[in-house]
């Protein structure tokens, strides 16, 4: 795995991409809306989003918990993102989640997103087309989470706390964002000659 494909065009979105996205989204429907806020506050997979039920967020603790679907060998493997207060605001208003959460039963399992992945997948890429997103290999739904991880390392998050984030087992698959060029590594590079003549 890389940040760059066999072409050297990256992966990820930037995080002006990312911004628009977000912004682009902020106009979608209520559920599209959601879906993608998920996708880029928190670098899941979109299947992993697509799980996601009223019980797999913890507003008190301000997490989203996800299974992790990459470690097949353990299939009760589970990851806590925390989120900003805001994209729980909006779940919990479009989705009812304080409501649902409150009544056990069949409504509180039910997969929040009646999308199936080619659907989501569609989703996510008409809100990227509204948001002028440039064609190329970092514009889909993997290129969010990229987009995430890079991000991440951009503001110094530990590569350990990444890793638990986005449900790497090891954490050199995830040292592989520190790998990003244009204004991520400006910026990198801007703080460490901080101070300097």
């Amino acid at each position: 795995m890389d940040v760059f494909d066999a072409h050297g065009k990256r992966l990820y979105c930037t995080d002006d991409e990312c911004k628009a996205f977000r912004e682009a989204a902020a106009k979608a429907p209520r559920e599209v809306r959601t879906f993608c806020l998920v996708l880029c506050y928190t670098g899941c997979r979109i299947t992993e989003a697509l799980e996601l039920a009223p019980g797999s967020i913890d507003l008190a603790a301000r997490v989203i918990v996800f299974r992790s679907l990459k470690k097949r060998k353990d299939k009760k493997s589970y990851r806590a993102v925390l989120v900003p207060p805001a994209l729980l605001d909006i779940l919990n208003l479009v989705h009812n989640l304080a409501m649902r959460q409150k009544q056990p039963g069949k409504d509180s399992l039910q997969a929040l997103w009646p999308f199936s992945r080619t659907t989501a997948w569609r989703k996510v890429q008409e809100v990227m087309d509204a948001a002028g997103i440039e064609d190329g290999p970092h514009k889909c739904p993997l290129g969010l989470r990229h987009g995430f991880a890079v991000h991440a390392i951009n503001t110094g998050v530990p590569l350990n706390m990444l890793s638990k984030w986005l449900g790497h087992s090891r954490i050199e698959t995830t040292a592989i964002y520190a790998n990003a060029t244009g204004a991520e590594q400006y910026s990198m590079a801007a703080r460490m000659w901080e101070g300097e003549a």
